[in-house]
């Protein structure tokens, strides 16, 4: 599968964005989706993950509350929807997709074992 990030930007501390995943190429239902983020100087780090249907997500411990993941299977997009954001959520977030795993798996997955990923997007929040 195909992984097409945006939505990206710049916002200040404590304002809202969300940021898109679009997949192409193959039955996006099939998949688990997270989302990951890598900031200047940083490794980078899983931020939330999705189950096929939904159902189940999983969260950064620095993000819950703050961060929902969701998809939309008709339409093929993952999404990931920040609110109050902060000067260290500053980051290119990447979206990996997973066809055999489980939500809890995701959490200490390393990126390379995912099925596939995107072109990050930029989001860079101004305190």
């Amino acid at each position: 599968v195909q992984l097409q990030a945006s939505g990206g930007g710049l916002v200040q501390a404590g304002g809202s964005l969300r940021v898109s995943c679009a997949a192409s190429g193959d039955t996006f239902s099939s998949y688990y989706m997270a989302w990951f983020r890598q900031a200047p100087g940083k490794e980078r780090e899983f931020v939330a993950a999705i189950s096929r249907g939904g159902g189940g997500t999983y969260y950064l411990d620095s993000v819950k509350g703050r961060f929902t993941i969701s998809r939309d299977n008709a339409k093929n997009t993952v999404y990931l929807q920040m609110n109050s954001l902060k000067p260290e959520d500053t980051a290119v977030y990447v979206c990996a997709a997973k066809r055999f795993t489980t939500v809890q798996a995701m959490r200490t997955m390393s990126f390379d074992e995912y099925d596939s990923w995107g072109q990050g997007t930029l989001v860079t929040v101004s305190s």
